[in-house]
């Protein structure tokens, strides 16, 4: 089993940026696909990006597409994701859950397991 802790989140102003990282403990993860998800207070859990297995392939909303980056450290088993140009809309508590199957990402929340406790990610003036 793969524990996973998030990091990285805080409070920024509109246009800011920050780094999330997902950092895995525990069984094999680089066979894993890692997903981001977010989630608002009364609102479902939704799909941000994932990265697959590698050899990698990354996959985004269209909503962050061009403004977040997801990549992953192999050696650190870790998985950041970057995230600039970063507006109201973007607060959330960030989650990272992992997905098996060799080289899939899908967007549906209940595809993931191993969730990490999250970071909050605050954008406001």
């Amino acid at each position: 089993q793969v524990q996973l802790v998030e990091s990285g989140g805080g409070l920024v102003q509109p246009g800011g940026s920050l780094r999330l990282s997902c950092a895995a403990s525990g069984s094999t993860s680089d066979d894993l696909s890692v997903g981001w998800f977010r989630q608002s207070p009364g609102k479902e859990r939704e799909w941000v990006t994932c990265i697959t297995s590698l050899p990698p392939d990354t996959y985004y909303t269209d909503s962050v597409n061009g403004r977040f980056t997801i990549s992953r450290d192999s050696a650190k088993h870790t998985v950041y994701l970057q995230m600039n140009g970063l507006n109201p809309e973007n607060t959330a508590s960030y989650y990272c859950g992992t997905k098996g199957g060799w080289r899939l990402c899908t967007r549906d929340v209940s595809d993931y397991g191993d969730w990490g406790q999250g970071t909050q990610v605050t954008v406001s003036a």
